[in-house]
């Protein structure tokens, strides 16, 4: 068997692997990247290509390095489809917009960390975590390229995805490391890449359509004028969908993509839950989908994936030069920085991804129509909004036989508001953790009881 030995090992060659990996090689740290994908699939990953906050990256892969994936920086706006209700909401989304080739943008990432001096192992397979018998994580047992190898650092940082692996082979006993999943808290979702022969009218938007059943969108997302990014999702605890069949008939359904043709096919599933309340153990960090680092209500998660890879190898760095690489205190401000940059306003956005669980669809469709453009945007971007009594007025009037759907989402935008806050004062190291998390649950319990919403974790 095979032993190569690191400083850390990253596994998964994704936004949050290479800025991680980017950001320990910059700094003169042996790293590896360890992918279960060969080096011409590797950056090939099931994404809508929507990237929000494209102005601003992490200086390890600058924005310069990845700007000729961008293919589209004239989207500027979301247009929200209800058929139900015969309605477009034009959403304005705050902060620079950009469709991207997210191939090309994988390979931009790749290129990026391997300039930095990262190492990368395509066609490897990791089986299971190294361990000692104090629950520090040591490295990795893998496959690569048919043959066992074996992976030593100092740390390993768990970049492989939702539902991750690792996760399943570390024991975390001792470790504040989040366990509290499971895949109902996750979306399985599918899209193509379609060529039409004629431009379409909306190359400037973001348009979303949502789908028979609650927790669930179709997007069409324009790589350019003739080139679409189209799919669609479904939270795994409502009922499956017949993913292929449904994107097919919506397609079938739009004038626009009449003759059109599929250029590629790729599914996957992504979190629609908080980010981890801790993802640290001792000799371990998990960063982006590994972590639950998606806004759970769009499921973007491309900035904050750069960012956390960024963090977690900042830390990690602290952590060699302390020698204190199995202590997770000393890791912990990894995720004080992830919950103050972009944490606490995902867990706060999950509220409402809680809440349309429980209502139904067309219901929901009817408030939605009733909400001006503006404030959606608040809430789906910033966790929370704020309605005037005029407005308040005349949202009742235009929906009119909703008025209990209205009362329990002013209810529920009160406890996502309480929410936030919790997570804004985010405890700054282990000793007030438990504490912190019982508060947390108290709030939650309230959410789950004015929404009627099945606990989701």
């Amino acid at each position: 068997m095979t032993t190569h030995q690191y400083d850390v090992a990253v596994v998964g060659a994704g936004t949050s692997g290479c800025y991680a990996a980017a950001t320990l090689a910059d700094a003169g740290y042996s790293v590896v990247v360890v992918e279960r994908k060969d080096a011409e699939e590797a950056g090939h990953i099931a994404c809508g290509d929507a990237l929000k906050g494209a102005s601003d990256f992490p200086d390890a892969i600058p924005k310069s390095q990845i700007e000729q994936a961008f293919t589209n920086t004239n989207v500027d706006h979301g247009r929200f489809e209800i058929p139900q209700e015969d309605t477009v909401l034009e959403i304005p989304v705050p902060g620079e917009l950009a469709v991207i080739d997210r191939w090309e943008y994988g390979r931009c990432l790749i290129e990026g960390a391997d300039d930095a001096g990262a190492q990368f192992h395509y066609d490897t397979v990791v089986q299971d975590v190294r361990q000692t018998d104090d629950g520090t994580v040591t490295g990795l047992e893998a496959v690569r390229k048919g043959e066992p190898v074996t992976y030593d650092a100092e740390i390993v940082i768990d970049g492989a995805g939702a539902l991750s692996l690792l996760q399943d082979k570390t024991d975390f006993e001792d470790a504040t490391f989040d366990t509290n999943v499971r895949y109902s808290q996750f979306c399985s979702a599918y899209r193509e890449i379609v060529e039409v022969d004629e431009p379409v009218e909306w190359d400037d938007a973001l348009v979303f359509k949502p789908t028979k059943r609650s927790a669930g969108y179709l997007w069409y997302f324009p790589h350019t004028d003739t080139e679409i990014n189209a799919g669609l999702g479904f939270q795994m605890n409502e009922e499956p969908m017949e993913l292929v069949d449904d994107l097919k008939r919506d397609l079938r359904a739009r004038s626009e993509f009449e003759g059109a043709e599929v250029t590629d096919k790729l599914g996957g599933s992504l979190p629609t839950r908080r980010p981890y309340d801790s993802a640290v153990a001792p000799g371990y960090m998990a960063v982006g989908d590994a972590a639950g680092h998606v806004n759970p209500t769009t499921g973007g998660g491309i900035a904050g994936a750069a960012y956390a890879g960024t963090y977690a190898a900042e830390q990690a760095i602290d952590a060699i030069e302390d020698d204190r690489t199995d202590d997770e205190a000393a890791l912990w401000e990894y995720n004080v920085r992830v919950m103050n940059d972009f944490g606490a306003r995902f867990a706060a956005l999950d509220v409402y991804n809680i809440f349309i669980t429980a209502y139904d669809i067309d219901d929901l469709m009817a408030l939605l129509a009733s909400i001006p453009g503006e404030k959606l945007a608040e809430a789906l971007y910033g966790g929370s909004t704020s309605f005037g009594l005029g407005l308040k007025l005349k949202m009742a009037v235009k929906s009119f036989g909703h008025w209990g759907t209205i009362r329990d989402l002013y209810q529920t935008k009160k406890a996502a508001d309480r929410l936030l806050s919790h997570y804004e004062s985010y405890p700054e190291d282990r000793d007030g953790f438990e504490a912190w998390q019982r508060e947390r649950d108290a709030i939650m319990d309230d959410i789950y009881a004015v929404t009627g919403a099945e606990p989701k974790y």
